[in-house]
């Protein structure tokens, strides 16, 4: 009898079940009948296993079966090798960073713009008035002017007290008074993380309340409306040999004058009152976290900026002793700078439409250039706000009906960035490197550090807008141009001069010894000095005994030439404008260059910008 199956691989499969059949004849039927079925098709390693089984002979698995996934023997081993080694490594070097002695390295020492930065704002310190904070830090310094308006019968305005003093005297001029605070706040603005990086930042922002919460006293701050402002209080008239004591022909330390000091106000001044107004809205910014005060400083800046605009007029018209002092030559560069802090404070479209009119723009001389186009002063903000408005078109680009004003403005930065290059020939220099922005006039650092501050934030803008650089006519320049002009000239300053002498006080080893100042040029001891007393501290050849630590002197001549003399106030006059700007170009200077601008806390009330659809053409006509 015979069964026969079905062959897997093919083929008829016969058993032979004859009980007679030996083992023998058994092994062999088989051995015949795998030969047979093998040579029919080659057979894959798995189905060789199934029919041989384990032998001596069957080679290594080349597999390893980790039950979720087969790997390669070979890989496997490789793997956990690796592994072993990887951790006995980790294990010795962890073995000697642990037993290694540690060293402690400190920050890196801070560059000498941070350094000189530090000083520059104690200058502040040393300028306030009225009654001083305890953490006031300038030990020759006290309360002094306290009854400032009190003493005038004639104003409304019967607390006056704080603020700064303008320069050397104790004047306090509210025009270059409310620039410095505006200048102060833009570099917060842009550069609040460097300010912390150094230490600064409350400081700085101290300064700035200070001189706003004096503001907020020149005038009516609650109204809506008003008709007067504060413009100066003190004199400094001695023309004509006029020997009436004041705070330019008297010699006294601030905390002993005891003469009167009048309070002078203006009822059409659209210069001062816009000044202002950009003062305290900037400043609104920088409190923005301060809800309640930056509102103040809104309403107050709004109020003002309104006065402004209905009572034109020049605060220096006439024969005020501002005319003498701090002339302002017009209005209208004040109106463009003042509208465009008023829009980025508030957000309010109708300030974008005021300072976006082409008629403005013209008025302020944005379009006919100039022996000082270019130059941010005191006086002229043109440039400034030009700047401030090719911010606007670089990062949120409003496009119509602001578009083409908004590039002329950029254009016109543009061509000013190119005139502070050494390759054109707007401005000479001094031998030395100096720009002179003033044609070589008296005091030219105080135009230096402010288009050294331009110029490197600018270049900042176009390092946060991806641009590389800007066009000065078919040439193209890097952005590393700009900061390379603005290092160059705030390292004059800071003793890379021919006469290798630093021109801010006490920044150092050789810096000016006799800065025409009252306060610094008398020894504070339980001597007052009257008002003509303090001529003999005026007069000495000595070093002053109190040193006014980050003051900014006038500067050097045409020629590099200085002379450290008191009683020479165009060399050795330090002033708030002056001290303001510097402060701006050492912060955008100070740090890794990487650190760059807050691009987005100025437009913090600025709302989302749609761009209006242009008008549709006029119907054809045929």
């Amino acid at each position: 009898m015979s069964m026969y199956g079905r062959d897997p691989w093919g083929g008829p499969l016969e058993i032979n079940a004859a009980d007679s059949a030996t083992d023998d004849d058994r092994s062999r039927n088989l051995q015949d009948f795998d030969r047979a079925a093998l040579s029919s098709r080659p057979l894959d390693e798995t189905q060789q296993s199934w029919l041989l089984g384990p032998t001596g002979e069957q080679k290594k698995k080349k597999y390893v079966d980790l039950g979720c996934i087969i790997v390669s023997r070979k890989i496997f081993i490789w793997t956990v090798g690796t592994l072993v080694v990887s951790a006995l490594l980790a294990g010795f070097i962890t073995l000697i960073v642990k037993t290694v002695p540690r060293h402690k390295h400190g920050h890196a020492p801070p560059d000498n713009y941070t350094l000189a930065l530090h000083k520059a704002l104690m200058f502040f310190n040393a300028q306030r008035s009225g009654k001083l904070p305890k953490h006031n830090n300038v030990s020759w310094r006290g309360n002094s002017c306290v009854h400032d308006g009190k003493s005038d019968s004639s104003t409304l305005f019967k607390d006056l007290s704080g603020g700064f003093y303008d320069a050397g005297d104790a004047i306090k001029f509210n025009f270059p008074m409310a620039f410095s605070m505006t200048m102060l706040s833009w570099s917060v603005i842009e550069y609040s993380a460097k300010y912390e990086a150094a230490g600064e930042l409350d400081h700085a922002k101290d300064i700035i309340k200070w001189g706003a919460d004096y503001f907020l006293k020149s005038f009516n701050h609650t109204a809506d409306s008003i008709d007067r402002i504060a413009a100066q209080v003190g004199s400094g008239d001695t023309s004509g040999g006029n020997g009436t004591p004041n705070d330019h022909y008297c010699w006294m330390r601030p905390e002993n004058i005891d003469y009167e000091r009048p309070v002078t106000e203006c009822h059409s001044c659209s210069d001062l009152a816009a000044e202002m107004a950009a003062a305290l809205a900037s400043a609104s910014i920088v409190f923005k976290d301060n809800k309640a005060y930056s509102q103040k400083l809104v309403h107050g800046a709004k109020t003002l900026f309104k006065f402004s605009r209905e009572e034109r007029g020049r605060y220096s018209a006439g024969t005020s002793e501002a005319a003498i002092f701090y002339n302002s030559t017009t209005y209208w560069d004040e109106f463009l700078w003042g509208g465009t802090w008023l829009y980025y404070a508030t957000g309010n479209n109708s300030y974008l439409q005021l300072v976006t009119t082409p008629g403005l723009a013209k008025h302020a001389g944005a379009f006919w250039g100039g022996p000082d186009y270019g130059v941010l002063s005191w006086d002229n903000k043109l440039t400034g706000a030009q700047v401030l408005l090719s911010r606007l078109r670089l990062f949120l680009s409003p496009g119509y009906p602001y578009e083409e004003i908004l590039r002329t403005f950029h254009n016109q930065t543009s061509i000013i960035m190119c005139s502070y290059l050494p390759i054109f020939t707007s401005f000479n220099r001094t031998r030395g490197g100096l720009i002179q922005l003033n044609h070589g006039r008296p005091q030219p650092l105080q135009y230096v550090v402010n288009a050294a501050f331009l110029a490197t934030l600018f270049s900042d803008y176009l390092e946060a807008a991806d641009t590389p650089g800007w066009y000065c006519g078919p040439n193209f320049y890097s952005t590393d141009v700009l900061r390379d002009f603005a290092k160059t000239q705030i390292n004059y300053i800071l003793g890379n001069n021919p006469r290798k002498m630093s021109y801010i006080v006490g920044f150092g080893n050789h810096y000016p010894k006799h800065v025409h100042h009252r306060g610094a040029s008398i020894p504070k001891n339980k001597i007052k000095y009257n008002c003509k007393g303090g001529w003999h501290w005026r007069d000495t050849k000595n070093p002053n005994p109190n040193v006014i630590v980050g003051a900014m002197v006038a500067g050097p001549d045409k020629h590099d030439g200085f002379h450290d003399v008191r009683t020479n106030y165009n060399y050795t006059e330090p002033t708030l404008a002056g001290n303001a700007g510097l402060v701006a170009a050492l912060i955008a200077l100070s740090g890794e260059k990487n650190a760059g601008i807050d691009k987005n806390t100025i437009f913090s009330a600025v709302p989302p910008m749609f761009p209006t659809p242009p008008p549709p053409p006029a119907p054809w006509k045929p």
